[in-house]
């Protein structure tokens, strides 16, 4: 596992090294010979360490191999400085305009841009040499080490068994003291021994550590499995592996699971792809199987294996274990089931945790401890392989400060926060860490990046949209304590509560959570070297702790200052020529600085509810921003003004790269000018007027790629008029409409795409619901003073909405609902409508309803709610009902007001 960690760790770092050399080698032309010596260099050091992590190198790394890779590491990180630097000179020149202009500069920065360069080439040079050192020296000294008196087969020994414990860590966990699985046994029993003849293939699905392996090894073995089957036969995937090498990793656990000898005339090493096939057919053809697939990464594996696995119809059934979704939800063409495993309840957490962990007193818990246990396994949260791990480490500690000081260095408060979707695919961007491919804009490619980690269990969807889409996330503590650990190590990032500084010791991304008043910062040396800088003040006290912007770091590409209460910035912000997020929301800044102008490479501008009113025109500079997000919402949704845009310069079309302006107001000819911006993705426009409705439709009608819009009239009398448009964008997911609306858009049935409607201050006045329940794939509708009749009749449709919210409606008395209408609905929320006097009719009858929120709804409702849940209380104005646990129709009052 360590020899994965600084592997994988310096694999990002030179990986990203080299797509900066490679991405930047028209720039760096006259420096070429040394630029390719550091590539070479670097992308021999990755081969090493890829090698070294599959077996074929030393492991496990000595002391020696560690401090290479930190020599290593360093170097990469003053690679990257230095080209940084010289792109920089060189994008300084190209900003100039007018060939005349620019002729005279290049004779005055010609003996400049020589030296420039000169100097590069020299810094390369030495690099290259010092990389070199360090391997030599590394040679040198291995030599000396243990691993030196060894065979290379005692070597390759020590690492396939030390791979061998990590590839069946989880398949150990439970073999003695297995826990919690004896209703997924039976369910998989089931699956595996019933009467279906047709080749059958179960997945057994779940994060990383929920002893996926374990439940079907334990299954795999019992005798009951073994007399059902002919022959049975197991093997492990992971991610790499080659087809031909599972052929006879399956050949030989059949012959040996039957007790036979291959035929000493077979040699399986020599046999092609084309023999082994027709060996396995011809062997499982006539008998009934069960293949065991542990551990499945990629669809792509069955596309590989299946031809293999003949369709003999004798009840044949592969089983298989995976951290990925796609994986087990694939259309594998044959019968299939999916079960996921789910995390262990907390008394068989506080089980498996006892007998870890009090091995000499049979899994008893001493008194003294109980409440300290109680507090380490909750925050494993049911994960078996944390609650092991845990316990393992546990076991050696008898004290109640010992129990504590483990439970207190486990942070749960910072894992608490939830990571938004949107923002990590920008920091990503950012940071440099998203693979580019020619067919795929960077923001596609991290979503892919996203959804694969949610799919392998490394992060947990804590938020979702009407529509199914992720939204929030969190990491599981254990893992996240393991990932931070393996950050400070390599100097990743370094977090800190802000009353510590922070050494000079080439640290690259600093978290701050500050605290208190009191707060200490970096030194020069150290905030020179940095990358990223995030600053959360969690509350009031610290947040005073900060009125100024630090200073000192020139190489920064990400500044998260949210939340800070930091009111002004110094025209220095623009020395950060490699900044390429800024986050300013909810400070108190109040204008940006001219200096703005020379952030080249600035990607993302955010700065949601802060008191910037407008953008100086130095933003139109900013040739390489794609996020340009600065809305602010109003503080009562109820009231018209939903949000609040900011006024940019009418020529911001000059911004070809810009794929998010979200929200900004419309002023003079601007909304002609965004007919230019064709290529956005998100798209925010208040102080709409009628006159604006050609031009309006016309913009919106050439952005084929709009995910997302969202428009606001000038005031809530003005008409937002739309019906110029005669169809929506194909991919508009998201729509919000905030105006006085005549009639629903004759657009709305093109509206496919649509997951989430938001129609605010409409005060439509004839029913609009049949214009809208067509939609397919609506999973989220809000409704605020959007309607003036009386009733709401839902007779059809919205078969996938999930969250349905009817605010500020003053005249509504009845909401119908129709049996098999909205069947998927989650949450239903009325609020302020208070002439509303019952819910609909069988809406406790909704097979997926969860949460009912009434609020400002006729006291007559409320009172009725409040006497059938046996509470008779006249001051309740608001109540908040919730599903009891495995009740179809019963809902308790879970909070009142």
């Amino acid at each position: 596992m360590e020899t994965m960690e600084l592997s994988c760790s310096l694999d990002l770092i030179t990986g990203k090294i080299i797509s900066v050399l490679e991405n930047e080698a028209l720039l760096l032309t006259k420096v070429g010979a040394e630029i390719d010596e550091v590539k070479l260099e670097l992308k021999a050091i990755r081969a090493f360490l890829e090698d070294a992590d599959r077996g074929l190198g030393l492991v496990p790394f000595s002391e020696t191999d560690k401090q290479w890779v930190a020599s290593v590491r360093d170097i990469a990180y003053e690679v990257e400085d230095v080209v940084d630097k010289f792109v920089y000179h060189l994008n300084q020149q190209q900003q100039w305009r007018g060939k005349l202009l620019r002729f005279f500069l290049k004779l005055i920065h010609f003996p400049k841009d020589l030296l420039v360069k000169h100097q590069v080439a020299v810094k390369l040079k030495a690099i290259n040499k010092r990389i070199k050192s360090i391997a030599d020296r590394s040679q040198r000294y291995r030599v000396s080490s243990s691993d030196s008196r060894k065979s290379d087969k005692q070597i390759r020994g020590e690492y396939y068994r030390n791979n061998w414990v990590k590839n069946l860590s989880e398949s150990t966990l439970f073999f003695k003291d297995l826990v919690g699985i004896d209703k997924a046994q039976s369910e998989l029993l089931g699956w595996l021994m019933d009467q279906e003849l047709q080749r059958t293939v179960i997945s057994v699905v779940a994060m990383g550590g929920l002893g996926k392996t374990t439940l079907v090894a334990n299954t795999f073995n019992k005798q009951v499995v073994k007399q059902h089957f002919d022959c049975c036969a197991w093997i492990t995937v992971s991610q790499q592996y080659v087809v031909t090498d599972l052929f006879k990793s399956i050949i030989k656990g059949l012959y040996n699971k039957e007790k036979e000898k291959i035929d000493p005339l077979i040699n399986l090493d020599s046999m092609s792809y084309l023999e082994l096939l027709e060996e396995l057919v011809y062997f499982l053809q006539p008998r009934r199987y069960l293949i065991v697939i542990d551990d499945v990464w990629s669809t792509h594996l069955w596309q590989d294996i299946s031809v293999a696995l003949p369709a003999n119809k004798n009840g044949s059934r592969i089983l298989l274990t995976t951290r990925n979704e796609n994986v087990a939800s694939f259309e594998f063409g044959v019968v299939k089931h999916i079960f996921p495993l789910k995390h262990l309840p907390f008394e068989e957490s506080m089980t498996l945790f006892c007998k870890k962990t009090f091995i000499g007193k049979d899994g008893q818990c001493p008194p003294y401890l109980e409440s300290s246990a109680t507090k380490l396994v909750a925050k494993c949260q049911g994960l078996p392989l944390a609650i092991v791990a845990l316990g393992g480490l546990m076991a050696s500690k008898n004290s109640i400060a010992d129990w504590s000081e483990v439970y207190n260095n486990l942070n749960q408060e910072l894992n608490e926060n939830d990571a938004y979707f949107e923002r990590l695919i920008r920091l990503w961007m950012a940071e440099g860490f998203v693979e580019p491919l020619k067919k795929a804009i960077p923001e596609v490619v991290a979503e892919r990046y996203l959804t694969e980690l949610i799919c392998r269990g490394l992060l947990q969807v804590v938020r979702r949209n009407g529509s199914g889409r992720p939204k929030a996330f969190k990491m599981h503590d254990i893992l996240r304590e393991f990932s931070v650990s393996m950050s400070r190590s390599i100097k990743f990032v370094a977090i800190s509560d802000g009353k510590e500084e922070i050494g000079d010791d080439g640290i690259r991304r600093w978290s701050i959570e500050a605290k208190g008043k009191e707060m200490k910062g970096a030194s020069e040396t150290a905030l020179s070297r940095l990358r990223s800088l995030f600053v959360f003040a969690v509350d009031e006290t610290s947040k005073s702790s900060f009125n100024r912007l630090p200073s000192g770091f020139k190489l920064m590409r990400v500044l998260q200052l949210e939340d800070t209460p930091i009111n002004e910035l110094p025209d220095e912000l623009g020395n950060l020529f490699n900044l390429r997020y800024l986050n300013l929301s909810r400070t108190l800044v109040k204008g940006l600085p001219n200096s703005i102008s020379k952030l080249y490479n600035l990607q993302s501008l955010v700065m949601k509810w802060t008191q910037i009113k407008e953008l100086p025109a130095g933003v139109l500079r900013l040739k390489n921003l794609r996020h340009l997000i600065a809305y602010r919402y109003g503080v009562n949704v109820m009231e018209f003004d939903i949000f609040v845009g900011i006024v940019v310069p009418s020529n911001i079309c000059l911004l070809s790269n810009l794929h998010l302006l979200a929200a900004v107001e419309a002023r003079g000819n601007f909304i002609k000018q965004i007919s230019k911006m064709t290529q956005l993705r998100k798209l925010g426009l208040a102080n709409v007027k009628e006159t604006d409705e050609k031009s309006l439709c016309l913009a919106i009608a050439k952005m084929i790629h709009l995910r997302s819009l969202g428009v606001k009239s000038c005031n809530e009398d003005e008409q937002l008029k739309m019906d110029a448009l005669e169809s929506a964008p194909p991919s508009l997911e998201k729509l919000l409409l905030a105006g006085k609306l005549e009639k629903v858009p004759h657009w709305f049935n093109s509206l496919d795409s649509l997951t989430v409607l938001w129609l605010h201050w409409s005060r439509l006045r004839h029913d609009f619901l049949p214009h809208i329940q067509g939609l397919p794939n609506i999973g989220e509708l809000t409704l605020v003073n959007a309607y003036e009749g009386e009733q709401l009749d839902f007779l059809e449709g919205f078969q996938k909405l999930k969250l349905l919210r009817i605010k500020g409606c003053p005249r509504l008395k009845e909401i119908v609902i129709n049996k098999g209408v909205m069947p998927g609905l989650q949450e239903l929320n009325i609020d302020q409508c208070q002439e509303c006097t019952t819910l609909p009719h069988g809406w406790e009858s909704l097979p997926d309803l969860k949460r009912v929120y009434l609020s400002g709804v006729s006291p007559v409702l409320i009172q009725k709610i409040c006497r059938s849940k046996g509470m008779d209380r006249q001051t309740i104005t608001s109540v908040l009902l919730s599903r009891q646990e495995g009740s179809e129709v019963k809902f308790k009052i879970t909070r009142w007001f």
